[in-house]
Parts: C-alpha cells; sequence; structure tokens
C-alpha cells in the first residue's frame, strides 16, 4: 500500500500509554514512555525505540503478521509527526545501558 492512515487510541489515565492502529491494515503498535513505565519486551513481537523531546519511547507491536511487519516503521514515523518530533531516530535496540539483547 502506498499510503497508510493511522489512528491513535489514548488512555485518558495515562498520556503514556497510547496505540496506534493501522486504519487500512491490522497493525497495531503499543507505545511506552520509558522514562516512567516499566517494559518487558514480549519475545514474540517487534520492539523498536526513539528519543524524543528527551524521552525514550518503545514502540512493540501486538499481535503482528508478517504482512503488516512492513508498516511497523511508517507507523513509528507517523507517531513521531504526531508528537512533534518528525527528526526521532528509530533504533532497532533499547539504547539503555543493562538493556542490550543477547544474541
Amino acid at each position: 500500500m502506498d499510503h497508510n492512515v493511522y489512528l491513535l487510541a489514548t488512555d485518558p489515565n495515562d498520556p503514556c500509554r497510547d496505540i496506534i492502529h493501522s486504519r487500512d491494515t491490522g497493525l497495531k503498535v503499543r507505545v511506552f514512555c520509558l522514562n516512567s513505565d516499566t517494559f518487558r519486551p514480549n519475545k514474540n513481537e517487534i520492539q523498536l525505540y526513539g528519543y524524543a523531546h528527551s524521552k525514550l519511547y518503545a514502540f512493540e507491536t501486538i499481535n503482528i503478521t508478517s504482512e503488516d511487519a512492513l508498516d511497523v516503521v511508517s507507523a513509528i514515523q507517523w507517531y513521531a509527526e504526531y508528537v512533534d518530533y518528525p527528526q526521532m531516530e528509530i533504533l532497532p535496540e533499547d539504547p539503555r545501558p543493562g538493556h542490550e539483547i543477547a544474541m
């Protein structure tokens, strides 16, 4: 698909608990603010990370399918625009000390 449309579900009790939904596919991505949230990655999902306005965010897919995997980065780029930080660098690993992925 050339251009996906994304929607955002927000938690009125926690401004850091957003879920990005693709209108056109089944893609869903949960957003965590790592400065204030506890985050335990699910080994069956895709996790990506990024800094915006001095906050570190984790993005984790929800029930990812192979068809939706390629759209994860564009969903995060959309979210970066939404939080007014389009220059967000999307990182493949958790940049916090002691959170490296064991290979």
